[in-house]
Formats: structure tokens, sequence, C-alpha cells
């Protein structure tokens, strides 16, 4: 445990890494990479930085196990009286209890360990937790109730934790967070669960670390206690935990529920002697501590790369998403294009109003005919791009996490207003290029303007147009109008549809999924990896 700054630098950088993960798309694996990313800051913060920092601090001892699996009931006999609410009301333990020698106690007060939860005391005439009082049944959320016993040896605290297959979504995470933070782990399974899948998920999780590792068999009746013993170590053998040391309690009135007793000393002395062997021998104590810290380290290995995999697939998904947005929207913005060149504009109302040009309709009708069927255009490749990118997104898992996002949502006022803009831009071109004509020969603006319009959005329809323009100011004139007009149209096409483009994508934008967080997490686990070879 004499461990170099710079690999405890490394590990503090490896968790910044770790904390600036996001993992928001619902892809296949994601629910499992987020609970390895919840996994490894809770043992980075809660447990491996705390302990290379402070080597000498008291041995922290996790009590874990499923619903009814007594561990309340085995806290409360090692301490030798109640600390920890027990009884038959399932989840018991809701906020974790934390039980050290008053001597010890400065260690468990700040955030050296287990940073995220408040410290809650219990007043000094409820420490005795006397026959008959009821202690705080605990819903602190974010919480940890720390008790001090004189009981315990120095150097030793117990941590009674929530069940780990509670009901309760939020018990359940902070459980397991709170089992990373131990020294040693102590589960607690009993003669009718051992067999559980829940448990034994821990179990494995614990070799897969290589903690330092207790099991206890609790509630096991008389009659089959030998045999269950023996099943349930040939359990462990199979599992490849055959030398993990193991206890077992047998069913006595007081584990099966009773309001205040606890177990008598000689159901828990052998478990006790162990735990206080571990933290009052050198060798024990060093060989505890340095096993869980190293098997904590050496996991990281394995699990730095599967997260940094997560992350490399919700990017790859992202970038799948916004292409089909981006294709989507640049197709309909082609098929604009082409539908322009056609004179696709000048159709319906707006042919009409051109054919009627200038006696049957004036200018400003025209104009307006014009404006209206391009925001027409417009919004119908909206629609279209939208319809393109429900289809292409439907076939991607991803995008599951914007739901109605996905939805049409109408553009109808944003286009229109764009377009009377472009509008109104087109008529001041008009009046500029008028301006500058001879008083006696300038024509009406808006004349100007409702042939330049039409030149520009009729496509081959409106051939005539350009000649008619020609006549009313000149060819050079006309050819400067149409030049900045024709810039002018594909400016304001482009912004529409880029607007619209950037509506869509604003939603997956805002999740900020970047590459970035996987070459830092690989990089930052390189350089763990080289200082931990270094030590």
């Amino acid at each position: 445990m004499d461990v170099r700054p710079q690999l405890i630098d490394a590990l503090s950088a490896l968790r910044d890494s770790v904390a600036a993960v996001r993992l928001p798309l619902p892809l296949p694996g994601a629910p499992r990479a987020r609970q390895t990313r919840s996994e490894l800051l809770a043992q980075l913060d809660d447990y491996l930085l705390p302990r290379l920092k402070d080597p000498e601090a008291p041995l922290l001892a996790v009590i874990g196990g499923s619903t009814g699996a007594g561990k309340s009931t085995l806290v409360n006999s090692l301490v030798g009286r109640r600390v920890s609410q027990a009884g038959v009301l399932r989840p018991t333990t809701r906020t974790p209890v934390l039980v050290c020698h008053p001597d010890d106690k400065d260690w468990f007060a700040g955030a050296r360990v287990l940073p995220e939860l408040t410290r809650v005391w219990l007043p000094p005439q409820q420490q005795d937790g006397a026959e008959g009082d009821e202690l705080p049944g605990g819903d602190d959320d974010g919480a940890v109730r720390v008790e001090t016993a004189t009981t315990l040896p120095r150097g030793l605290a117990l941590l009674d934790a929530p069940d780990i297959d509670s009901l309760v979504v939020s018990n359940r995470i902070l459980a397991a967070e709170l089992i990373c933070a131990a020294d040693v782990w102590v589960m607690v399974t009993t003669a009718s669960r051992y067999a559980d899948a829940v448990p034994w998920h821990l179990l494995r999780t614990a070799k897969e670390y290589d903690a330092t590792l207790v099991t206890v068999l609790d509630r096991v009746p008389h009659p089959v206690l030998a045999e269950v013993s023996r099943q349930y170590g040939a359990l462990l053998t199979k599992a490849g935990l055959g030398d993990v040391p193991r206890f077992t309690v047998p069913e006595l009135p007081e584990s099966a529920g009773a309001s205040h007793g606890l177990l008598p000393a000689t159901a828990v002395a052998a478990l006790r002697a162990w735990l206080i062997h571990r933290c009052q021998d050198p060798a024990a104590r060093q060989q505890a501590v340095a096993r869980t810290a190293s098997g904590a380290i050496e996991s990281l290995n394995a699990r730095m790369p599967e997260l940094a995999s997560a992350v490399a697939a919700q990017y790859a998904a992202a970038v799948r998403l916004t292409g089909a947005v981006e294709d989507a929207y640049a197709k309909e913005g082609a098929r604009v294009r082409r539908r322009l060149q056609a004179g696709g504009v000048l159709a319906g109302d707006a042919l009409t109003r051109w054919r009627a040009h200038p006696r049957g309709a004036s200018s400003a009708e025209l104009l307006d005919a014009l404006v209206d069927s391009l925001a027409e255009l417009l919004r119908c490749a909206a629609a279209a791009a939208d319809e393109r990118v429900r289809e292409a997104w439907a076939r991607e898992p991803a995008a599951a996490r914007f739901g109605s996002a996905v939805r049409q949502v109408d553009p109808e006022d944003r286009i229109g207003l764009a377009v009377r803009r472009w509008r109104r831009v087109l008529e001041e071109l008009a009046e500029d290029e008028v301006r500058e004509m001879e008083r006696s020969v300038a024509p009406d603006p808006e004349t100007v303007a409702a042939l330049l319009a039409a030149a520009l959005l009729g496509g081959r329809r409106a051939g005539r147009a350009g000649e008619r323009l020609a006549e009313k100011i000149g060819a050079q004139g006309a050819l400067r109008l149409r030049d900045k007009g024709a810039e002018l149209v594909v400016t304001y096409i482009n912004q529409v549809l880029g607007a619209e483009r950037e509506r869509r994508l604003a939603p997956l934008d805002a999740l900020e999924v970047t590459p970035e967080p996987q070459a830092e997490l690989i990089a930052a686990l390189s350089v763990v990896q080289k200082e931990r070879k270094a030590a």
C-alpha cells in the first residue's frame, strides 16, 4: 500500500474521464454500460482513491445481501447492541448504517469515503438502543447514518447496506455502490435463498474484482445445517470461490425476526473473530486491503474498454441519426432546385396570375401568388424531409430516445415569415435599380419586382418574364438584377431548409454525444497501467 503519488493522480484523471461519459441513447448494452459507469465511479470515489490516499484508515466491511437475509440482525449482533433496525417489514434497511469505534469517527464524519452521502448522527439519548426503543427506520435519501460503539475494536467499521434485490430501484443502486466502497465484502444469504441469482451475481463480481470476500449462510435450520452448508460449499467451489471464508449461522428466534433480540454471541463469534483479526493483525490487514485495492485496479483493464466501446457505439449511432437528417434535407434541397428550374413554383394560382399580368392581375397580386407558391414548395420539402427522417430513424434503436420529437412540427409560420423576408429584400433590389434610372423612363418598382420574381421562380414557364424585365429596365439592369436575385433565392432556400434541418437535429445535438470520451478513457487507462507497472 506504499502507493506512488503518480498512480493516485492517474486514477484521479481516470475517474474524471469516467465521470465525463454520457450514454443517453437507448442502445442494446447501454443499461449495462451505465451501470458499469456508476460502479466505476462508486469504486473510485468511495473506496479506491480514499484507500490509496489513507492506507491507515479503518477497515470497512460492508454487510450486503438479499431481502430478509438478516443483515441488520447480524450487524447488531456483531456490535453487541441494536444499531440498525431489524424486523419483519421488508425492506427494513433503507438508510445505510455505518458503525465504528468512537476513536475512528473522524475517519467517517467527512467526505473521505462515500462523499455523495450526507452524514446523519443519532442523538445521544438514542445511541444505546435500549429495549423497547425504536431506531430510526431511515428514509433519508442520499444519507448514511453513522453510529459509534465501544464494543467494536479500533480500526474496524461495519456498514449495513440496503437489500441488493430491493423493490426500490434507488435502494438497489445504493447497495451496489456501497459494496464497491468496501475493503471486505461480507455477503449474507440464507438457507432458503443461497442458490438465488442475485447473491451469486455479487459473489461473481467479487471474484472478478478479486476483492477480500466473506460469505455468511444465515438462518439455517438445525436439522439441515450440515447438508445445506455442504451444498453451499460445493456451489462456491464450482464457482471458483472454494477458498472464500464461509460462516454459518443457525436459525434462532432472534434471526427469525424478534423485535429487539440479538443473536447469541456464540452464533457470530467466528465471524467477529475473523473481522477483528483482519483489522488488528498487521499482516492480515495488509493482505485484505492490498488484495481488494489491487483487484479493483486490475479490474479496470476489462471494464474501461467495455465502457469505451459503449461510448463508441453511442457516437456511431449519433452519427447515423445525424446523417439521416442531413441526407434527407440535402435530397429535398436538390429536389426544390430542380422544381425551380422546371418552373414548379409557377403553378396553380401563381400561373393564373402570371398569364393575366399585367391587365388581369396586378404586380402585387402576382408577387403574392409567387410568394405563397414558393412557401408551399418549401413546406412540402420540409415535410418530405421529415418523412424521410422518420423512415430512417425507425430502423435505429437509438431514435427511441426522442419519441415525439421525431414527428413533424408544422413549420408554416416559420417558412412563411422567411419567404416574406425574401420578398422584401427582392423588392428593395428592384427599388434600388429603378432609383438609378432617369425619372422619365423609370418603371414602377413593384412591376420590376414581380417580373424579377417570375423570372427567378418560373423556370422555363416564365421565359417571357426576363424579356419583359429587360424592356422595363434595360438588358444590363435586368442581368444585374437576375444575378443578385438568383443568389438571393439560393441563400434563402438554403437558410429555410437549413433552419428546419437544425430544428430536427437540436434534440440530438443537445445530448452532446462526441467521440472524445472514448479516446480519453483509453488514454487514462493507459496512464494508470503505466504507473501501475512503475509501482
